[in-house]
């Protein structure tokens, strides 16, 4: 058989797509990020008929160009919330007016092979669009992300996900000298808010590009 490994990442998506189905996600399944970026930009942002788009933070949805490609539309009012030439005041007031647009674009850090998705967030924009506010939410979701259970999920994030993202971050934790979660009080911390969605409410509201590719952290 070619390419063995892709094709035993497929059934599992195919079993995880079919999960997080049940659980009225709408779920699509990409060969790589290049498929992941045209199957957004292509079909479900015109499915939306979206005027305005915003972002949370996601390493999955930037290597993916659908940041860029969103940023760049002259047809859509662009609420950049990852702007790092934007003062900190500013940004926090643009993640705010982020939870009212009509589509919005991140990732997660796990998902559950029951369907769920597991995240922590720093400030909880990114989490509080997929739970409420935007029309349309879209999750890129590497197939990295794919753990057996809600342990497993918060597992991953605690010992992994968090720490790598406060590196990328160069946040002021104690995670970034030691690779480990130390249940820090740093003024920094970015594990503050833990969100587990079940399904999704209305049905078809937040749609799960699922990635044949590692893609993320």
């Amino acid at each position: 058989m070619d390419q063995p490994v892709d094709h035993y990442w497929q059934l599992k998506l195919e079993r995880v797509a079919e999960a997080l189905t049940a659980n009225n996600f709408d779920v699509i399944i990409a060969k790589d990020l290049t498929a992941a970026h045209e199957t957004v930009m292509d079909q479900l942002l015109p499915a939306s008929g979206a005027k305005s788009v915003s972002f949370g933070g996601s390493a999955s949805m930037v290597k993916s160009g659908l940041y860029a490609s969103l940023k760049a539309r002259q047809d859509l009012e662009v609420i950049d919330t990852m702007d790092p030439k934007v003062p900190p005041d500013e940004k926090v007031e643009r993640r705010r007016q982020a939870l009212l647009v009509d589509f919005f674009v991140t990732g997660t850090n796990a998902v559950t092979e029951a369907g769920q998705l597991v995240n922590l967030d720093m400030i909880g924009n990114r989490v509080g669009a997929i739970t409420f506010g935007p029309k349309k939410v879209v999750l890129v979701v590497g197939r990295n992300k794919i753990v057996p259970d809600l342990g497993a999920a918060m597992d991953r994030v605690k010992e992994f996900a968090a720490p790598a993202n406060a590196m990328r971050l160069d946040m002021k934790t104690p995670c970034v000298k030691t690779g480990q979660c130390e249940e820090c009080k740093a003024s920094a911390r970015i594990c503050n808010t833990w969100t587990i969605t079940e399904k999704s409410f209305p049905k078809g509201r937040v749609s799960i590009v699922l990635v044949n590719a590692d893609a993320g952290l």
